[in-house]
């Protein structure tokens, strides 16, 4: 990919035309980048923490409680999870170019719109956890677990309009840079979740109401903490009150909405289906517990990567919407080659702990046998997924969510799924054949998300966001 080096910006005008070099320029980008990506990567973390925290507890509670909650954390709040984020990443791209362009009062009109889209997803959903068992069952859960889940489900109810409100705030924040914010609340929040949770879980006995009422709270926490941030600093005016603009122009607003949500939707499900698709092997509760050990690293993993996601998306997004299409160009150049030097270190760290990391997680000598065995497919999947998010990051800070989508279809679900399922059942290769497929799923996706990458005309996505901007803005797009 060539990179355009823009000039130096010098206030006496003497070396106008001195061209800045490309290390030194490197590491002014990388500096930007990592003032976005440290924070964000903290504060998914700590949000990821949460759930894990509350799962922990629950299994020094009993069996059935750890499974509950397991089941309820990773497909029925996982499921809204990926749509609520997906829904939500659309404000990437608006807020995001918005602010690059000056426009700073769009943003606060732009997140009411998004509240209200994702509050009417969130009342779509509701049914999802209202039959959580039947849902379940039809899975392949079994009964006893289905029931207590779906117990669990109903009390996760309030969680699920958290998620409305948090994602739209989330992105309003990143668009301004105001990353350390959230990671400061997210932090706090963290600890009082921990300590009460001991409290109410374990120490007074509430078992799965405690730990229904402490998830429900920490994650309202972090909503009403982040709006009282906004509502009494103004968001540097990126807030100006509550307004009826918030329902104008909604149908753009729901199509770039629900192409960003199928488009991440598509890559959050699909290594989830994995678990669900060894499920169904002759033999299967060796080689689902393997894979759950592999899935909980990759999970802890791609916290990494979602806050470069989310640094690049910012960058991207910032620079179209100012009409910097060089520095936006630049900007993915040190993402990608930061975000796969990473990957390289951690697929390394993987490879080098393949014998020692399962026995973290398991007693058993045939899980760890087989989680040594699929290492391998780990670190490669590590490796992708190093690069993979960041591009997806990209794509939605130029605004192409719907390009990804039917992407993200064909090179996932048309080309990895039924390749995964042909090699672990037809050839026989167990879990190894259908993680190795689905893998061939991911590099398909990331050689074409490159590709397109590298022959972007990003003076013309330039345009495109500045036209956007005017499209969506309405009255609040003055200064």
């Amino acid at each position: 990919m060539a990179v355009e080096t823009p000039l130096l910006n010098n206030h006496n005008g003497e070396d106008a035309e001195k061209p800045v070099s490309f290390p030194r320029k490197f590491c002014a980008e990388s500096k930007r980048l990592w003032k976005l990506a440290g924070p964000a990567i903290f504060t998914a973390i700590c949000q990821y923490s949460l759930g894990a925290l509350t799962q922990t507890f629950a299994g020094l509670v009993g069996e059935t409680e750890l499974a509950a909650v397991s089941v309820e954390n990773s497909v029925i709040a996982g499921l809204a999870f990926g749509v609520m984020l997906g829904m939500g990443s659309a404000l990437e791209t608006l807020c995001g170019q918005a602010y690059g362009a000056g426009k700073i009062r769009m943003l606060g009109i732009y997140m009411q719109r998004s509240w209200v889209i994702l509050l009417t997803t969130a009342c779509c959903l509701v049914p999802i956890y209202v039959f959580a068992p039947p849902i379940l069952e039809l899975i392949g859960e079994t009964t006893q677990i289905s029931e207590a889940a779906g117990q669990f489900a109903l009390w996760m109810i309030p969680q699920l309009f958290a998620y409305a409100l948090n994602f739209p705030i989330q992105k309003f924040l990143q668009a301004q840079r105001k990353v350390f914010v959230m990671a400061w609340i997210s932090v706090v929040v963290l600890v009082i979740h921990a300590v009460l949770s001991w409290l109410l879980i374990l120490k007074l006995g509430y078992g799965l109401v405690g730990a229904a009422v402490m998830l429900n709270l920490s994650w309202w926490l972090i909503v009403i903490s982040q709006l009282l941030y906004i509502f009494i600093t103004t968001s540097d005016g990126a807030w100006s009150g509550f307004s009826m603009l918030a329902f104008a122009d909604l149908y753009g607003f729901v199509k770039l909405s629900l192409a960003s949500a199928v488009m991440l939707c598509l890559e959050f499900w699909y290594l989830m289906i994995l678990v669900v698709i060894t499920g169904r092997l002759s033999n299967p509760l060796i080689p689902v517990d393997a894979i759950s050990i592999c899935m909980n690293i990759q999970g802890w993993d791609a916290m990494i990567a979602l806050g470069f996601n989310a640094a690049i998306s910012v960058r991207v997004s910032n620079e179209l919407g100012a009409g910097n299409a060089p520095s936006a160009k630049f900007a993915v150049v040190v993402v990608s080659i930061t975000s796969v030097t990473i990957g390289v270190i951690c697929m390394a760290v993987v490879f080098a702990t393949r014998d020692v990391f399962p026995y973290l997680f398991t007693t058993s000598t045939a899980v760890a046998d087989l989680t040594t065995k699929l290492a391998t497919l780990l670190g490669i999947t590590v490796l992708l997924n190093s690069l993979q998010p960041v591009l997806s990051g990209v794509a939605v800070g130029a605004g192409w969510q719907h390009i990804v989508a039917y992407i993200n279809i064909g090179c996932y679900y048309l080309v990895g799924l039924p390749a995964g399922i042909l090699l672990g059942f037809k050839f026989g290769l167990g879990a190894e054949g259908i993680w190795g497929g689905m893998i061939g799923g991911i590099c398909l996706q990331t050689i074409i998300l490159v590709g397109i990458t590298s022959w972007t005309n990003w003076n013309k996505e330039a345009e495109e966001a500045e036209s956007r901007v005017k499209r969506w803005g309405g009255s609040a797009g003055e200064h």
